[in-house]
């Protein structure tokens, strides 16, 4: 039986992805239906796929979305599927910091600069959350969130 559903997971895409292929993958990793907000589908999560600018210029937001799963699971399932990376919000309070799907289904931290457009936020210029990061400084805390900082030779962490 599928539970209750939780809300809401806004994600974006590396790619200029067409709405059905997105909807497509989640489907595959969700094992249930997925379709469009006009969907009168019983069961079915509903998904809008729209375009933005910047390097991440597919937008997805994934609405009924199961609580009982987790989103950087279901996630990185869908960038698998995608061949593609997809950016999650993570679970602090610092606005440049995301989780980062690779397609090879790796989750790591990150920091993006985003910027707002009239057609939405396109988001640009990834790059890891290493601790040092000065948008790592943030009251928000890059080290409260259970995904790390991932210290590099090239970017050792902050002592």
């Amino acid at each position: 039986m599928v539970g209750m559903a939780d809300g809401l997971w806004n994600w974006c895409a590396a790619q200029r992805l067409d709405a059905e292929r997105v909807r497509g993958a989640l489907a595959g990793a969700l094992e249930r239906p997925v379709g469009e907000i006009e969907t009168t589908v019983p069961g079915a999560l509903l998904c809008d796929v729209y375009h933005v600018g910047g390097d991440f210029p597919t937008l997805v937001d994934v609405y009924l979305a199961p609580g009982e799963l987790a989103e950087e699971t279901i996630a990185s399932a869908v960038a698998v599927r995608l061949r593609t990376e997809v950016l999650l919000p993570d679970d602090t309070l610092n606005p440049t910091r995301y989780v980062l799907a690779e397609q090879d289904g790796t989750l790591r931290p990150v920091h993006v600069t985003e910027v707002e457009t009239d057609d939405g936020p396109e988001r640009r210029h990834v790059r890891p959350c290493t601790g040092s990061d000065p948008a790592c400084a943030s009251p928000a805390g890059c080290d409260r969130s259970r995904f790390k900082p991932d210290p590099t030779p090239e970017r050792p962490a902050v002592a």
